[in-house]
Protein backbone atom coordinates (compact mmCIF):
# COMPACT_ATOMS: atom_id res chain seq x y z
CA UNK A 1 0.00 0.00 0.00
CA UNK A 2 1.08 3.52 -0.94
CA UNK A 3 2.16 6.09 1.92
CA UNK A 4 -0.08 8.63 2.61
CA UNK A 5 2.00 11.83 0.62
CA UNK A 6 5.43 10.94 1.41
CA UNK A 7 4.63 10.72 5.31
CA UNK A 8 5.70 7.60 7.27
CA UNK A 9 2.74 8.12 10.53
CA UNK A 10 -0.38 10.71 9.91
CA UNK A 11 -2.34 11.04 12.63
CA UNK A 12 -5.80 12.85 12.78
CA UNK A 13 -8.06 13.89 15.22
CA UNK A 14 -6.19 10.93 18.16
CA UNK A 15 -8.33 11.19 21.29
CA UNK A 16 -7.30 8.56 23.81
CA UNK A 17 -8.80 8.59 27.31
CA UNK A 18 -7.80 6.03 30.57
CA UNK A 19 -10.55 5.76 32.84
CA UNK A 20 -11.37 10.03 33.33
CA UNK A 21 -7.68 11.24 32.18
CA UNK A 22 -7.60 12.26 28.80
CA UNK A 23 -4.25 11.44 27.76
CA UNK A 24 -4.29 12.49 23.98
CA UNK A 25 -6.97 15.52 22.93
CA UNK A 26 -7.64 16.04 19.58
CA UNK A 27 -3.95 15.35 18.07
CA UNK A 28 -3.28 15.73 14.66
CA UNK A 29 0.63 15.02 13.36
CA UNK A 30 2.25 13.68 10.41
CA UNK A 31 6.07 12.62 10.60
CA UNK A 32 8.23 12.38 6.93
CA UNK A 33 9.19 9.33 5.37
CA UNK A 34 12.78 8.69 5.34
CA UNK A 35 13.46 11.52 8.08
CA UNK A 36 14.46 11.43 11.83
CA UNK A 37 11.61 13.55 13.79
CA UNK A 38 11.75 14.52 17.50
CA UNK A 39 9.12 14.40 19.42
CA UNK A 40 9.22 16.77 22.50
CA UNK A 41 6.67 17.69 25.74
CA UNK A 42 6.70 17.25 29.24
CA UNK A 43 6.01 14.34 31.24
CA UNK A 44 2.26 13.40 30.81
CA UNK A 45 1.64 15.50 27.97
CA UNK A 46 0.73 12.21 25.49
CA UNK A 47 3.85 11.30 23.85
CA UNK A 48 4.69 7.72 24.95
CA UNK A 49 0.72 7.23 24.67
CA UNK A 50 0.74 8.54 20.75
CA UNK A 51 3.89 5.93 20.34
CA UNK A 52 1.49 3.35 21.54
CA UNK A 53 -0.75 3.94 19.30
CA UNK A 54 1.26 4.35 16.50
CA UNK A 55 2.80 0.90 17.60
CA UNK A 56 -0.62 -0.42 17.70
CA UNK A 57 -0.10 -1.15 21.17
CA UNK A 58 -2.99 1.08 22.38
CA UNK A 59 -6.48 0.97 20.52
CA UNK A 60 -7.63 5.00 20.67
CA UNK A 61 -11.09 6.43 21.45
CA UNK A 62 -11.16 7.38 18.23
CA UNK A 63 -9.41 9.69 15.34
CA UNK A 64 -7.43 8.11 12.46
CA UNK A 65 -3.91 6.44 12.61
CA UNK A 66 -1.75 5.85 9.18
CA UNK A 67 1.22 4.05 9.99
CA UNK A 68 3.21 3.09 6.50
CA UNK A 69 0.18 3.08 4.65
CA UNK A 70 -1.78 0.86 7.44
CA UNK A 71 -4.35 1.73 10.32
CA UNK A 72 -1.83 0.09 13.01
CA UNK A 73 -4.38 -1.25 15.51
CA UNK A 74 -5.55 -3.55 12.50
CA UNK A 75 -1.99 -4.07 11.20
CA UNK A 76 -0.95 -7.75 9.89
CA UNK A 77 2.01 -9.44 11.41
CA UNK A 78 3.73 -9.00 8.33
CA UNK A 79 3.09 -5.05 8.18
CA UNK A 80 4.50 -5.12 12.23
CA UNK A 81 7.32 -6.77 11.25
CA UNK A 82 8.19 -3.60 9.03
CA UNK A 83 8.49 -1.26 12.64
CA UNK A 84 10.67 -1.47 15.22
CA UNK A 85 9.55 -0.24 18.72
CA UNK A 86 11.19 0.72 21.75
CA UNK A 87 9.49 1.42 25.25
CA UNK A 88 10.10 3.09 28.18
CA UNK A 89 9.88 0.05 30.21
CA UNK A 90 8.86 -3.62 29.37
CA UNK A 91 9.95 -5.86 26.29
CA UNK A 92 13.26 -7.81 27.62
CA UNK A 93 12.04 -10.09 30.37
CA UNK A 94 14.52 -10.24 33.19
CA UNK A 95 15.74 -13.68 33.11
CA UNK A 96 16.97 -13.62 29.57
CA UNK A 97 20.95 -13.02 28.51
CA UNK A 98 20.69 -10.14 25.53
CA UNK A 99 21.86 -12.65 22.86
CA UNK A 100 19.03 -14.98 24.39
CA UNK A 101 16.21 -12.30 23.77
CA UNK A 102 17.85 -11.39 20.33
CA UNK A 103 18.33 -14.51 19.29
CA UNK A 104 14.74 -15.57 20.23
CA UNK A 105 13.72 -12.15 18.64
CA UNK A 106 15.42 -12.57 15.45
CA UNK A 107 13.52 -16.14 15.09
CA UNK A 108 10.26 -13.66 13.91
CA UNK A 109 11.79 -12.06 11.24
CA UNK A 110 12.74 -12.97 7.59
CA UNK A 111 16.00 -10.95 7.47
CA UNK A 112 17.23 -10.45 10.93
CA UNK A 113 20.44 -8.08 11.80
CA UNK A 114 22.35 -10.96 12.67
CA UNK A 115 22.88 -11.03 16.96
CA UNK A 116 26.44 -10.92 16.93
CA UNK A 117 26.81 -7.99 14.75
CA UNK A 118 24.09 -5.77 16.65
CA UNK A 119 25.64 -6.70 20.36
CA UNK A 120 28.81 -5.46 18.92
CA UNK A 121 27.56 -2.18 17.29
CA UNK A 122 25.91 -1.02 20.71
CA UNK A 123 28.79 -2.52 22.48
CA UNK A 124 26.88 -5.31 24.59
CA UNK A 125 29.58 -8.38 23.37
CA UNK A 126 30.87 -8.20 27.14
CA UNK A 127 27.40 -8.55 28.81
CA UNK A 128 25.82 -10.59 25.82
CA UNK A 129 25.13 -13.48 28.43
CA UNK A 130 24.48 -11.63 31.46
CA UNK A 131 20.79 -12.10 32.86
CA UNK A 132 19.09 -8.36 31.99
CA UNK A 133 18.38 -7.60 35.71
CA UNK A 134 21.53 -7.87 36.47
CA UNK A 135 22.95 -5.24 33.39
CA UNK A 136 23.14 -1.69 34.56
CA UNK A 137 20.29 0.95 33.29
CA UNK A 138 22.36 2.28 30.43
CA UNK A 139 23.53 -1.86 28.89
CA UNK A 140 19.88 -2.39 29.54
CA UNK A 141 18.65 0.53 27.61
CA UNK A 142 21.00 -0.63 24.58
CA UNK A 143 19.39 -4.27 24.89
CA UNK A 144 15.64 -2.82 24.34
CA UNK A 145 17.42 -0.40 21.45
CA UNK A 146 18.96 -3.12 19.94
CA UNK A 147 15.54 -5.16 20.24
CA UNK A 148 13.80 -2.60 18.30
CA UNK A 149 16.84 -3.00 15.60
CA UNK A 150 16.76 -6.79 15.16
CA UNK A 151 14.50 -7.31 12.23
CA UNK A 152 15.59 -4.26 10.52
CA UNK A 153 12.64 -2.11 10.29
CA UNK A 154 11.50 0.91 7.84
CA UNK A 155 10.38 2.56 10.58
CA UNK A 156 11.78 3.12 14.35
CA UNK A 157 9.20 4.10 17.01
CA UNK A 158 11.81 5.36 20.14
CA UNK A 159 10.23 6.25 23.32
CA UNK A 160 13.52 8.39 25.06
CA UNK A 161 16.30 5.56 23.53
CA UNK A 162 19.11 7.72 25.17
CA UNK A 163 17.84 7.68 28.09
CA UNK A 164 20.26 7.02 30.89
CA UNK A 165 23.09 6.53 28.77
CA UNK A 166 26.40 7.71 29.34
CA UNK A 167 27.51 10.43 27.00
CA UNK A 168 30.19 8.99 24.79
CA UNK A 169 27.45 6.06 24.12
CA UNK A 170 24.64 8.55 23.27
CA UNK A 171 26.86 9.74 20.90
CA UNK A 172 27.80 5.81 19.28
CA UNK A 173 24.06 5.58 19.29
CA UNK A 174 23.06 9.07 17.79
CA UNK A 175 25.73 8.06 14.75
CA UNK A 176 24.12 5.00 14.32
CA UNK A 177 20.55 6.63 13.93
CA UNK A 178 22.41 8.83 11.32
CA UNK A 179 23.58 6.04 9.60
CA UNK A 180 19.94 4.28 9.57
CA UNK A 181 18.59 7.19 8.10
CA UNK A 182 20.77 7.60 5.25
CA UNK A 183 20.06 3.62 4.44
CA UNK A 184 16.50 4.99 3.92
CA UNK A 185 14.93 3.99 8.12
CA UNK A 186 12.58 6.46 9.11
CA UNK A 187 13.30 7.67 12.74
CA UNK A 188 10.47 9.21 15.13
CA UNK A 189 11.98 9.55 19.01
CA UNK A 190 10.65 11.08 21.94
CA UNK A 191 13.45 12.74 24.13
CA UNK A 192 13.48 15.65 26.68
CA UNK A 193 17.19 16.55 25.68
CA UNK A 194 16.76 19.82 23.00
CA UNK A 195 20.65 18.94 22.12
CA UNK A 196 19.63 15.11 20.64
CA UNK A 197 16.45 16.90 19.37
CA UNK A 198 18.63 19.73 16.49
CA UNK A 199 21.79 17.28 16.82
CA UNK A 200 19.36 14.58 15.10
CA UNK A 201 16.16 15.70 13.53
CA UNK A 202 14.88 17.16 10.98
CA UNK A 203 11.58 17.04 11.93
CA UNK A 204 9.79 18.38 15.41
CA UNK A 205 6.67 17.65 17.42
CA UNK A 206 5.86 19.41 20.08
CA UNK A 207 3.09 17.74 22.21
CA UNK A 208 1.87 19.71 25.27
CA UNK A 209 -1.26 18.71 27.28
CA UNK A 210 -2.27 15.87 24.87
CA UNK A 211 -2.47 18.63 21.77
CA UNK A 212 0.44 19.66 19.25
CA UNK A 213 1.15 22.71 19.86
CA UNK A 214 3.90 23.12 17.07
CA UNK A 215 5.42 20.96 14.42
CA UNK A 216 7.37 21.26 11.01
CA UNK A 217 11.32 22.46 10.86
CA UNK A 218 13.68 24.40 13.20
CA UNK A 219 13.46 27.42 10.83
CA UNK A 220 9.53 26.80 10.13
CA UNK A 221 9.14 26.93 14.03
CA UNK A 222 11.49 29.96 14.29
CA UNK A 223 8.11 32.61 13.59
CA UNK A 224 6.85 31.29 17.06
CA UNK A 225 9.59 33.36 18.41
CA UNK A 226 9.66 35.98 16.71
CA UNK A 227 12.68 34.91 14.74
CA UNK A 228 15.93 36.21 15.81
CA UNK A 229 16.86 37.08 19.42
CA UNK A 230 19.39 39.81 20.75
CA UNK A 231 21.76 37.95 23.31
CA UNK A 232 24.45 39.72 25.43
CA UNK A 233 25.93 39.23 29.22
CA UNK A 234 26.43 41.46 32.01
CA UNK A 235 26.21 41.48 35.50
CA UNK A 236 23.52 39.71 37.30
CA UNK A 237 20.19 41.35 38.67
CA UNK A 238 19.31 43.92 35.48
CA UNK A 239 16.10 45.87 36.22
CA UNK A 240 14.44 43.93 33.11
CA UNK A 241 11.26 45.80 33.26
CA UNK A 242 12.76 49.34 32.69
CA UNK A 243 15.07 47.67 29.81
CA UNK A 244 11.53 46.63 28.18
CA UNK A 245 10.49 50.08 28.22
CA UNK A 246 13.51 51.52 27.00
CA UNK A 247 12.95 49.09 23.77
CA UNK A 248 10.74 49.27 21.02
CA UNK A 249 7.44 48.15 22.16
CA UNK A 250 6.75 44.57 22.17
CA UNK A 251 10.10 43.91 23.21
CA UNK A 252 10.78 41.08 25.84
CA UNK A 253 13.37 40.81 27.73
CA UNK A 254 14.56 37.32 29.35
CA UNK A 255 16.89 35.54 32.08
CA UNK A 256 18.41 33.00 30.06
CA UNK A 257 20.81 32.40 32.60
CA UNK A 258 22.57 34.16 35.77
CA UNK A 259 24.12 38.19 34.00
CA UNK A 260 23.50 36.30 30.37
CA UNK A 261 19.96 38.30 28.60
CA UNK A 262 18.16 37.70 25.52
CA UNK A 263 15.62 40.30 23.67
CA UNK A 264 12.92 39.29 21.95
CA UNK A 265 9.96 40.32 19.72
CA UNK A 266 11.45 43.06 18.22
CA UNK A 267 13.62 42.92 14.88
CA UNK A 268 17.23 43.15 15.57
CA UNK A 269 18.66 46.39 14.35
CA UNK A 270 21.75 48.21 15.09
CA UNK A 271 19.45 50.99 17.01
CA UNK A 272 18.04 48.44 19.50
CA UNK A 273 22.19 47.10 19.58
CA UNK A 274 22.75 50.82 20.44
CA UNK A 275 19.80 50.73 22.57
CA UNK A 276 20.33 48.33 24.98
CA UNK A 277 24.40 49.04 24.98
CA UNK A 278 23.42 53.16 26.41
CA UNK A 279 21.10 51.62 28.76
CA UNK A 280 23.87 49.35 30.13
CA UNK A 281 25.98 52.12 30.73
CA UNK A 282 23.60 54.49 31.89
CA UNK A 283 23.01 51.63 34.40
CA UNK A 284 26.38 51.44 35.49
CA UNK A 285 27.21 48.06 33.74
CA UNK A 286 28.71 46.94 30.51
CA UNK A 287 27.09 44.93 27.63
CA UNK A 288 29.33 42.43 26.49
CA UNK A 289 29.33 39.70 24.29
CA UNK A 290 26.54 41.17 21.95
CA UNK A 291 25.18 38.20 19.76
CA UNK A 292 22.24 38.00 17.00
CA UNK A 293 20.81 34.58 17.04
CA UNK A 294 17.96 32.61 15.49
CA UNK A 295 15.85 30.40 17.82
CA UNK A 296 16.75 27.36 19.36
CA UNK A 297 14.43 24.77 19.72
CA UNK A 298 14.59 25.66 23.33
CA UNK A 299 12.93 28.65 22.49
CA UNK A 300 10.14 27.82 20.43
CA UNK A 301 9.31 25.02 22.91
CA UNK A 302 9.17 27.98 25.93
CA UNK A 303 7.51 30.22 23.32
CA UNK A 304 4.23 27.61 22.37
CA UNK A 305 3.91 25.52 25.49
CA UNK A 306 3.41 28.97 27.25
CA UNK A 307 6.15 28.68 29.70
CA UNK A 308 8.67 31.38 31.04
CA UNK A 309 11.51 31.06 33.07
CA UNK A 310 10.59 32.58 36.33
CA UNK A 311 11.77 35.79 37.53
CA UNK A 312 11.24 38.54 39.71
CA UNK A 313 10.73 42.13 38.28
CA UNK A 314 14.14 43.15 38.69
CA UNK A 315 14.77 40.08 36.37
CA UNK A 316 16.63 37.91 38.93
CA UNK A 317 15.77 34.14 38.44
CA UNK A 318 12.93 33.52 41.17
Amino acid sequence: MQHVGGWAVVVRNLRVSFGDVEAVRDLSLSLPLGEISAVLGPNGAGKTTTMEVCAGLTQPDSGQVDVLGVDPWHALASHRARIGVMLQSGGIWSTASPKQALSHLAGFYQQPWPVADLLGELELTRVARTPFRRLSGGEQQRVKLAAALIGRPELLLLDEPTAGLDPSTRLKVWDLLRSLRASGVTVALSTHSFQEAEALAQHHVIIHEGRVAAMGTLQELNPATGGESLWFTTSNGLNTASLELACPPNTRVAVASPGRYRLDGTPITPELMATVTAWCANSGVVATDLQVRGATLEDVYLAVTGYERSRDRTGSPA
